[in-house]
C-alpha cells in the first residue's frame, strides 16, 4: 500500500513538473496567473452584460472568489490538483444566467489574454482551456438530451 502510494505521489509531481515546463516556455508563471485572474474579473466587473450577473452573485465576497480563482486557474495551469471546487453546482440557478453569455466570457477572457501580454502560445492553450470550461458548463446548465428525441421537438 505504501509503494502504491508513493509511486502515485511520484506520478503526481512529475505531472505537475512538466506543466510548470510547459507553462514556463509560454511564459506562464504564478504571477502571469494573478494577473489574468485580477485583470480579467476587473474586465468581468465592467461588463455590461456579465457584470450584473457576476454581482448578483458574489456581492460582499469578491476577494473570496478571486482566490479561488487563482487557485483554479493555478490548477489547471500547472496540473496541481490544488483546486477542489464544483464548478457546475457553483453556477447553477444564478439569477441572469443565459448560454449567451458564455461567449461574451470568452472574448473578454481572450481580449485580456491579448491586453497582458501573453504569448501566442499562452494565448492558444489558456483559450482552449477556457473553451473546454465554458462548453462543459453549457452543456451541463442547457442541454436537455430529451430535447435530441425527435418525438419532442415534433409532438404528434
Amino acid at each position: 500500500m505504501n509503494t502504491d502510494l508513493n509511486g502515485r505521489a511520484a506520478h503526481r509531481a512529475e505531472i505537475t513538473a512538466r506543466a510548470e515546463a510547459q507553462m514556463a516556455a509560454m511564459g506562464v508563471d504564478a504571477a502571469f496567473i494573478e494577473q489574468l485572474v485580477e485583470t480579467f474579473y476587473g474586465h468581468i466587473r465592467q461588463h455590461p452584460d456579465l457584470g450584473p450577473v457576476f454581482e448578483g452573485r458574489l456581492a460582499g465576497r469578491w476577494p473570496d472568489h478571486m482566490v479561488k480563482m487563482k487557485a483554479f486557474w493555478s490548477s489547471v495551469a500547472f496540473k496541481t490538483g490544488a483546486y477542489g471546487g464544483k464548478p457546475v453546482m457553483a453556477h447553477q440557478n444564478v439569477d441572469g444566467m443565459a448560454e449567451h453569455l458564455f461567449l461574451q466570457w470568452l472574448q473578454l477572457f481572450s481580449d485580456t489574454l491579448v491586453e497582458i501580454g501573453a504569448s501566442e502560445e499562452a494565448h492558444g492553450w489558456f483559450m482552449a482551456s477556457a473553451e473546454r470550461i465554458a462548453k462543459s458548463l453549457v452543456l451541463s446548465l442547457f442541454y436537455n438530451p430529451a430535447f435530441d428525441d425527435p418525438r419532442m421537438r415534433n409532438p404528434s
